[in-house]
């Protein structure tokens, strides 16, 4: 497995699609990994130079003692893209990565050709903290079944939970291997989000998009986030909850493909 290092620890990354096209990083949500985006990575690798990668503290990179922060990933990322010789990339993320994703447009603006935030946000409300509070009970606790029933049901929309009920069935093995302790590390650092009042100093190219049915981070915070980044563009899908990567990936495909494009320029 490809790993790299960076700041001191190891990260896991893919990298795939042809070497002179523009490159699309791909950051992930708080519980996903690089597997979460295997309809976008099917796709857009016939198109796109795609890079896939686990932030510390998930999955195949290194778990380093916490704490973590927005920054740390940050950094880490753009160390990341140092060593793999890439000057500038389209960065975007879902989730967790969308956060990851406009820290690193702040911090590093020449590394970021364009900028795309699925499922973020920029501040924290109380009704969201309340929403995931339970997740961090449950990464403390070092309970996979608690933090998957306190999840679920707000990560997806009903439509989509109520067409695929073995994937219910699959998460829990999934959330079984998650690594708790440095769960905890990723939700204090989530917590910690507050950049409103920086994200008018972003002047890539933006994209927001948020799922309509999206319970936790959907469209009001899209549009903080829009109405904060000059210039922005904002969309909303039908019917989806907050993993459109899996719940809309042919809508989200070509949204990210046109948005890359369109924006490539002399990438």
């Amino acid at each position: 497995m490809p790993r790299i290092k960076v700041n001191d620890i190891e990260l896991y990354y893919e990298l795939s699609g042809p070497e002179d096209a523009p490159v699309l990083v791909l950051s992930n949500g708080i519980m996903m990994g690089t597997a979460s985006w295997i309809y976008q990575k099917a796709r857009l690798e016939q198109h796109l130079r795609v890079l896939l990668y686990d932030c510390r503290g998930m999955w195949q990179s290194d778990h380093p003692e916490g704490p973590y922060s927005m920054q740390t990933h940050a950094d880490d990322l753009a160390g990341l893209l140092d060593k793999l010789e890439i000057e500038n990339a389209h960065i975007a993320g879902i989730s967790y990565g969308a956060e990851v994703s406009m820290v690193f447009a702040l911090s590093y603006p020449e590394k970021t050709k364009s900028l795309i935030v699925i499922g973020g946000v920029s501040e924290i409300h109380p009704l969201l903290r309340a929403q995931t509070y339970p997740w961090l009970l449950a990464a403390e606790r070092g309970d996979p079944d608690l933090l998957l029933q306190s999840s679920y049901h707000l990560n997806f929309a009903e439509k989509w939970i109520k067409d695929n009920p073995t994937f219910f069935e699959a998460s829990a093995d999934r959330y079984a291997q998650l690594d708790m302790r440095a769960l905890t590390w990723l939700m204090h650092a989530f917590y910690e989000l507050d950049i409103t009042d920086q994200l008018s100093r972003i002047k890539a190219p933006t994209l927001i998009i948020a799922g309509d049915e999206d319970l936790i981070k959907g469209r009001k915070y899209a549009k903080i986030i829009s109405n904060h980044i000059p210039n922005s563009e904002l969309a909303i899908i039908p019917g989806s909850g907050h993993v459109i990567c899996l719940e809309k990936p042919g809508i989200l495909n070509t949204l990210l493909l046109g948005f890359i494009i369109k924006n490539s320029g002399s990438a």
